[in-house]
């Protein structure tokens, strides 16, 4: 010992050594004699917390060490890579051939023309060869104040400011600006961040009408109004039935993500769970949805649009048949699929309820072709369509623009930890934790966002072009064939049992500001 006391070095190291024993000692002591809540931790004092610690952090550890390339849901590896590797700007191409399975059911094969559309023929719009602009305007067909036509063909989907970060909206909304896509701001209420980048913004409404309710929590047309005057950015409103993660319930941010400032914007009371209600109280039958429509088109004069999950079909043959005897209704409808992602929601809800993308999208628009109105509305699809051949896959459907999410997400730094509904995610994005928010830089995530979109569009146009074509909206269900069984395929036209509507489209030059 007095060897020991003679060297400062060793009695540092003896110091600490002891005092890692003394720690173990105590939580072993812990472990056996004060609590009874664990099992594990009671039997296997000090170790079983190792459980514990690995089952926290296994999504991070299975996605580097264990799950293959294609392995993990609901993004693999391969194609977090790729839009990695768009949003930084590096080669996002692969080599060696394709790893996929392409005679398993339902994979899709996208069909090449003879002679592809000339890539020096393209019409490049302000300057950004990657512009494709929507090749309808919303709201023309209802004869609305103030139509709007899209500048890009893919835009951020709902994501509110309390699900992100206020660093998270910023940026994309910054990237958006930069890449000529609009925002949608999700159901949360129109926050500053949704509008310091300079991007068009789309204004979800919610069953908790956040932004736009009175204090007595219902639906205020004179808040909505006001909100809207006084922000120009603000190019249509979006009533969100359901969601594909948790239709039939309503949108669910935990007490540790109502903050102050989030409270202030949706007009909830601070550190308590913000529940929306699983239902409108402003409507209840389809004619009172086509009014509530029509009364927000009228006092606002922007186009009104619904966002979906399908479940039962009853809803929307009265909704088309309605819209036509009416002539009134959405100017624009959003289909999402049951794959689509959420801040939280219950698990039973995210597994079982609602239909994928295709498969609902199809059942609708086959039921407004039917009532002959699926060409009077602006469809668009969302639910994992952030990758060019799920895009083509979209318009070849009858989509005329998609919605990403999660793929923005991950373009600013989601790593797919999946702990969104803690509050806790690791890369700052969906948190109000400001640690975790500050390593978010502004700036670069926005540039990353801005890649993103580019690098997407880029390679829509590709396969744009090799299947003969200027604009994705002109791919139809002939251009893609699914396989249907043992070296079986079939075109998509076949396997849905219906061609989309013809979209009217002449040229690009025809779409420029």
């Amino acid at each position: 010992m007095s060897f020991i006391l003679a060297n400062p070095g060793l009695a540092t190291v003896f110091g600490v050594l002891l005092t890692l024993l003394f720690a173990v000692v105590v939580v072993g002591v812990r472990d056996v004699f004060l609590q009874r809540h664990h099992a594990i931790q009671h039997n296997f004092p000090v170790v079983g917390h190792l459980r514990y610690l690995f089952e926290a952090i296994g999504p991070e550890l299975r996605q580097y060490w264990v799950a293959n390339d294609k392995e993990e849901r609901p993004f693999d590896r391969s194609e977090r890579a790729w839009v990695y590797a768009s949003a930084k700007g590096e080669t996002n191409t692969f080599g060696f051939g394709t790893s996929e399975i392409i005679d398993r059911a339902g994979y899709p094969i996208l069909k090449q023309a003879g002679f592809p559309f000339p890539s020096d023929a393209a019409t490049v719009i302000g300057g950004d060869p990657s512009r494709i602009p929507c090749a309808k305007v919303i709201g023309a067909v209802h004869g609305r104040r103030k139509p709007y036509r899209p500048a890009s063909i893919v835009n951020i989907s709902a994501m509110s400011f309390g699900s992100l970060g206020a660093r998270a909206v910023e940026a994309l909304n910054r990237g958006a600006a930069a890449g000529h896509a609009y925002h949608n701001t999700g159901e949360g209420g129109v926050s500053p961040y949704h509008l310091s980048g300079g991007a068009d913004v789309v204004w979800q409404l919610g069953t908790g009408y956040f932004g736009a309710r009175g204090e007595d929590g219902r639906f205020s047309m004179d808040k909505l109004v006001e909100r809207v005057t006084a922000s120009p950015q603000i190019k249509m409103i979006e009533v969100k039935l359901s969601q594909g993660a948790k239709p039939g319930k309503g949108g669910i941010l935990p007490a540790a993500k109502v903050t102050e400032e989030i409270a202030a914007i949706r007009h909830v009371s601070a550190g308590k769970d913000c529940y929306s209600p699983n239902y409108h109280a402003e409507f209840g039958t389809v004619d009172e949805l086509i009014d509530f429509v029509e009364s927000i088109a009228d006092a606002t004069g922007l186009p009104v649009g619904i966002k979906s999950a399908v479940g039962k079909l009853h809803f929307w043959r009265e909704l088309a048949a309605r819209m036509r005897e009416r002539g009134q209704g959405p100017d624009y409808i959003v289909i999402d699929g049951g794959e689509g992602g959420t801040g939280a929601a219950p698990l039973t809800f995210s597994d079982h309820v609602s239909l994928p993308f295709r498969v609902g999208f199809a059942r609708v628009y086959q039921t407004f072709q039917d009532a002959r109105m699926a060409d009077r509305v602006v469809w668009v699809g969302a639910g994992k369509l952030g990758f060019p051949d799920r895009a083509v896959i979209a318009f070849a459907m009858g989509c005329d623009l998609v919605y990403v999410a999660r793929e923005a997400m991950l373009a600013i730094g989601c790593i797919q930890a999946q702990k969104c509904h803690t509050g806790y995610c690791p890369a700052g994005v969906a948190t109000q934790n400001a640690w975790l928010e500050a390593g978010l830089d502004v700036p670069l995530k926005a540039k990353r966002m801005h890649r993103y979109l580019e690098s997407f569009r880029h390679e829509l146009l590709a396969l744009t072009w090799a299947a003969g074509y200027e604009h994705p909206c002109q791919f139809t269900g002939q251009d893609v064939e699914m396989a249907t069984g043992v070296e079986t395929f079939s075109t998509l036209t076949e396997v849905l049992g219906y061609d989309k509507e013809p979209t009217p489209f002449t040229s690009f030059a025809d779409l420029a500001d």
